[in-house]
Parts: structure tokens; C-alpha cells; sequence
């Protein structure tokens, strides 16, 4: 894949050139003819649009000697009026064509882009920051969407009149296109300078648009906290540095615009002196007539504007490939399924060397293992009944990571989780434990060992969504096939059946901010539901049912449990009664596995486990004795 590295450290790519030029043409596929009509129809209009600079200098010579009457100015001006028809169809032709499949290709694109971003692996989204993401699928398609109407015929429309204007001036008189020639190295030259600085500097405005969505982003999301704790002049000030960000790269951008115009004044005066002392020098020694000097001048008239134009339109067209480039960055990202598929090839390969190397290495395995003994400490016990019966559902070895540039969160996991058994995370805020179920989920990657689960991997996190829209379309998010019978039975399983009853509509009940709003608990609920409709092999917990304050918690719990059966589980457990009632508990701290084994074992064990299972039955009767 041919895609350019961002302008900052975790932004989502950027596509190079080629990968553009592929992808654009590909989405052409279909409008070939189309295309092909605009070619003809831009050089038929352009042809028609030399005839008044041909028919001008006809009647300056006959002007000239004494030939023309009435009749003759009648007459050129006609045809000139008929070639104006004439041309102004062929453009508008041609306008018309280029409209109907640049709309249309921007279209597909549209929706490339926004289904594309919906499958993205998560922690790329989380490192790059929702921002870059949502200013690619507006101020870039924006961008994309405002230019396209301007370059398209523009280009169609100039390159058509360079190349016909020159091949008539060249038939006129060769001097006077060899004329013009000798000044195309300065557009070259401007060109040349150009490519080199604007597309580097269109880059880094978006890049700073993107910042600046980030900003405002985050202060909107975390209003609450922004207020609750003071920091409205912090996030004041950020947004106003970031919005300085852009406001730099935009006049950068916009000096990039007037040094390229005084290059292409300096051309447009030295185009025009050429060609008059060649026509000068032409006319005086009886080479060419007044009229075709006049026609020759005309036509460089006709030419400068629109090479002006067309190196204007470059101008615009940087800014919108920078744009596009990046959508179509986004677009060449592989989707969250084929990262796992990747990733589980990577795994595998990974323990089939691990495996030869165990073969030929024999005792010295052994040796290296007692070496790592804090690493090989941190390993699950196998389960005791049936182990090598037992099917792995998730399988960590040596797992480390860490966000960013900053310090550890995961340091050497090991873990098996059997397949249909409930595994129990626990541990002290920071301990690592939502970072870890990220990363067995997939959202996160890890930096260092492999990670195995399966295909079908759903969690839910402590902050769930409720879509603007019914029950139903709720509910089928996660299975479209899902029946009116499917989605009451989940509904009735997760113990959310109330929500059938909010409104005489039913599961047409219109639920979110346009409907009837829903608790925290039910929310949670439906989500569980959501998730049960779903039916993945491994389901994730992280503190999903935290948010709903204890006066649900027994309902949720139960929730829980039926959501979870018959099927392997992960729970990150906020309330202690949860993990008390999985099959086995991890508990975690500073990034590593500290303790295993059922709520027995670690009560006898008098751990950490222990200690904090007491912490929580005292915050319990305090709690029941107010």
C-alpha cells in the first residue's frame, strides 16, 4: 500500500500519489465513455473558439487594403457570433459532462470512506483522535466537493485550448508559436516551484484542521469534567492555539497563492512582448500580414488566460488533492477484520517458530524458562480437571504495552482462558485491566508477544450508546437478520422486556435523544441484549454494568450472567460480587498478573484478592446501614 506517513506521529495515514491516482481511477470505472465525450466535446468547443481571432485578423487585411465593404464585416461578424453559439454549447457540454461524473465518483467515495471508517480497528481511531477522522469526512470532503466543479471542466476545458491554440498559431506562422515556446520554461519554472512547496503546505493546513477538530472534540465531550473541575480556561486556550495553527497554515497557504501569481504576471508580460517583436520583426520584412500578426496576438491573448488558469487550477487541485489523499487514506486502511486475520496469521507463525525452536532446543528451553521466572510466574495454571480436553478460547504470551510514548500498562501477560469458562480481571484503579481487555479484544495492539482469540469477539464497555432510533433498529445493529421473536427474546433473557412497554409502539418505539430517553440501567440492558443478539464466541464485560449505581446492580448482574452462558467470557469487575461468581479471578497490578484462581482459593490464599474483597464487604454494609 502506497501511503505517505502522516503529518503527526498517530494521525491516521495520508495515501501517496499512486495510491490516489489507483483508487480515483478505479471509482472511475464505468464513466470511461463519459470521460471520453468530455475529451471530445472540450476540443470541439475550444476548435470553434478560434475562428473570431482567425475571422479579426482576416478583416484587419482586408481592412488594410482597401478590399472589405459593408458586406465583408457583416459576414466575419456572423460567423463569429455562430462560432460563440457554438463554443458556449460545446462548454456547457462539456461542463455538464465532467458534473455528472465528478458528482458521482465523489459519491462513491463518500461512502467509501464513511463505511470504511465505521470498520477500522479501534485503536487506530483511538491513537489518531476522533478529530482527524471526522475533519476527513467533512472539512476534507468538503474541500474535495468545492473544487471538483472548478478543476474538473477547468482542466478539461484549458488543455484543450493550449493544445489547439498552439497548433493554430503554428500553422499561422511557426515563428510565432516558436515565440511563445521560448517563454513556457517560466510557467516550467513556476510550476516546478510550486509542485515542490504547495502541496507540503496544503498538507500541513489540513493537518492543523484536524488539531483544531480534535480540540473542540474533546472540550464538547468532556464538558462535565471541564466544568467540574475548572479547566474551561485551559481548554480555552488550547482550542485557541490550535485555531492559531490553522489560521498560520492558511496565510503559509495563501502567500504560496501570490508568489505563484507574480511568476505567472512575470510569464503572461514576457509571453506578449515575444510574440509582438516577433511580429514586429515578421511584418517588416514581409513574412506575415498586419491581420495575421493580429491574429497571432489574439491567440496568445486566448492562450494566457487560460495557462494562468490551468496553473490556478493546479493551485486548487493541491489543496484538494491534499484532501483527497487523505480520504483515500482512510479508505487503503485495512478494516478491523483483516487486521485480526493478519494478526492471528502473525500468532500463528509466531508459535510454530516457538515450537521449533522448543524442538531443537530441548533442555535449554527449560533453562531459559527458569531464567524468566517473575515472566513464567505470571502464567494461568492449567485447569485442574481435563486440561488437555479443555479447548483455549484466548491464549496471551508475553504481552506488553503502553500508550504512546509514556510507561508500561502491560508488562509480560501471559493468560489461557478456556473456551467456555468465565474469567474474573480484577485489580486497583490503574492496574491495567480495561487496557487489558482492549487488547484481548483487538482494540489496542499489543508492543511486544501474540495474542489469540476468537473470530467473533464483542465487548461492552461501561459507556454505552443508545442509537436515535427504535428499539428494533437498536437491537438489529448487531444482527440485521435478527426476528421480531429474536429481539423479545433477548430483551426477555437480559431482563430489559419493560422497554417493550415504554409506548404502545413497541419495538417501534423511537428510543435516544429524538424518543424516549432510558436510564443507565437500561441502557446497559440493552446493550446486553444487543450483545446477546450478536452471539460472539468471546464476550468482554469491561465494567459493563458499572454505571448503573447499585440500586441495579442484582438485576444487572443477572443480566450478566445469562448474556454470558454458554459461551467464553471476560469480565472486568467493578462490583467484587461478580467476579465472585466466575469460574476463575485474575487479579491484576502495575501491568501484571499477581494472583489467580477461584473466590475460594484467593479468600484462602489471604492476598491482595482477599484484602480487597474485604475493603468491598465493609463498603457494602456501610452502604446497607445508611
Amino acid at each position: 500500500m502506497n501511503v505517505a506517513s502522516a503529518a503527526t506521529g498517530h494521525a491516521l495515514p495520508v495515501a501517496g500519489g499512486r495510491a490516489t491516482a489507483g483508487e480515483v481511477w478505479r471509482l472511475s470505472r464505468g464513466h470511461r465513455l463519459r470521460l471520453a465525450a468530455v475529451g471530445l466535446a472540450g476540443i470541439l468547443s475550444t476548435a470553434v473558439d478560434l475562428i473570431p481571432p482567425v475571422a479579426i485578423g482576416y478583416l484587419v487585411d482586408r481592412v488594410q487594403t482597401g478590399t472589405g465593404d459593408l458586406g465583408t464585416v457583416l459576414t466575419v461578424t456572423g460567423v463569429m457570433a455562430l462560432s460563440a453559439v457554438l463554443g458556449a454549447a460545446g462548454t456547457a457540454v462539456t461542463i455538464a459532462l465532467a458534473t455528472r461524473i465528478y458528482h458521482t465518483v465523489l459519491a462513491a467515495l463518500r461512502e467509501r470512506l464513511v463505511s470504511r471508517a465505521m470498520l477500522l480497528p479501534r485503536h487506530l481511531v483511538e491513537r489518531a483522535g476522533t478529530g482527524d477522522l471526522i475533519s476527513r469526512s467533512s472539512d476534507d470532503v468538503t474541500a474535495v466537493a468545492d473544487a471538483a466543479p472548478a478543476v474538473i471542466p477547468a482542466l478539461t476545458v484549458t488543455a484543450c485550448t493550449i493544445v489547439v491554440s498552439l497548433a493554430g498559431l503554428a500553422a499561422l506562422e511557426w515563428p510565432y508559436a516558436a515565440a511563445f515556446a521560448v517563454v513556457l520554461p517560466v510557467y516550467a519554472l513556476a510550476m516546478r516551484w510550486y509542485l515542490r512547496i504547495g502541496p507540503r503546505v496544503y498538507r500541513a493546513e489540513r493537518a492543523a484542521m484536524s488539531a483544531r477538530a480534535q480540540q473542540i472534540l474533546e472540550s464538547q465531550r468532556g464538558h462535565a469534567t471541564v466544568l467540574g473541575f475548572g479547566l474551561a480556561e485551559h481548554r480555552h486556550r488550547a482550542v485557541l492555539t490550535d485555531s492559531w495553527g490553522v489560521a498560520v497554515q492558511s496565510i503559509r497557504a495563501r502567500t504560496v497563492q501570490s508568489m505563484l501569481n507574480a511568476r505567472l504576471n512575470l510569464g503572461e508580460c514576457l509571453s506578449l512582448a515575444a510574440v509582438l517583436v516577433v511580429g514586429f520583426v515578421l511584418v517588416d520584412h514581409g513574412l506575415s500580414t498586419v491581420g495575421g500578426a493580429t491574429t497571432a496576438m489574439l491567440l496568445v491573448l486566448r492562450l494566457l488566460g487560460p495557462v494562468n488558469q490551468l496553473l490556478f487550477v493546479v493551485d486548487t487541485l493541491q489543496s484538494a488533492l491534499a484532501s483527497l489523499s487523505r480520504m483515500i487514506g482512510v479508505v487503503t486502511i485495512p478494516t478491523a477484520e483483516e487486521a485480526d486475520a493478519s494478526m492471528t496469521q502473525a500468532g500463528q507463525a509466531g508459535r510454530a517458530g516457538q515450537a521449533a525452536q522448543a524442538a531443537q532446543a530441548g533442555q535449554a528451553v527449560q533453562a531459559a524458562q527458569a531464567a524468566q521466572g517473575a515472566q513464567a510466574a505470571q502464567a494461568i495454571p492449567a485447569d485442574p480437571a481435563g486440561a488437555a480436553e479443555t479447548a483455549t478460547a484466548v491464549r496471551l504470551r508475553g504481552v506488553a504495552f503502553r500508550y504512546a510514548d509514556g510507561p508500561s500498562v502491560l508488562d509480560g501477560i501471559d493468560l489461557d482462558i478456556p473456551a467456555g469458562r468465565h474469567i474474573a480481571i480484577v485489580g486497583p484503579s490503574g492496574a491495567g485491566k480495561t487496557t487489558l481487555a482492549s487488547v484481548i479484544a483487538g482494540v489496542h495492539r499489543p508492543d511486544g508477544g501474540t495474542v489469540t482469540r476468537p473470530r467473533r469477539t464483542a465487548v461492552i464497555s461501561q459507556e454505552v450508546h443508545v442509537f436515535a432510533g427504535t428499539l428494533r433498529e437498536n437491537l438489529t445493529l448487531a444482527a440485521p437478520d435478527a426476528t421480531d421473536g429474536d429481539i423479545r427474546a433477548a430483551l426477555e433473557t437480559t431482563g430489559a422486556a419493560d422497554l417493550l412497554e415504554l409506548s404502545a409502539d413497541a419495538l417501534d418505539t423511537v428510543v435516544g435523544t429524538r424518543g424516549h430517553p432510558l436510564t443507565e440501567a437500561e441502557a446497559q440492558q440493552l446493550a446486553l441484549a444487543r450483545l446477546l443478539l450478536a452471539d460472539p464466541e468471546l464476550a468482554i464485560l469491561d465494567e459493563a454494568t458499572a454505571e448503573a449505581g447499585s440500586a441495579h446492580a442484582e438485576r444487572l448482574d443477572r443480566a450478566s450472567e445469562a448474556v454470558l452462558a454458554g459461551r467464553s467470557g471476560i469480565v472486568i469487575a467493578h462490583r467484587l460480587s461478580q467476579a465472585a461468581t466466575c469460574d476463575r479471578i485474575v487479579v491484576m497490578d502495575a501491568g501484571r498478573v499477581i494472583e489467580t484462581g477461584t473466590h475460594d482459593e484467593l479468600l484462602t490464599a489471604d492476598g491482595t484478592y482477599a484484602r480487597l474483597w474485604a475493603v468491598w464487604q465493609a463498603g457494602q454494609q456501610i452502604g446497607a446501614s445508611r
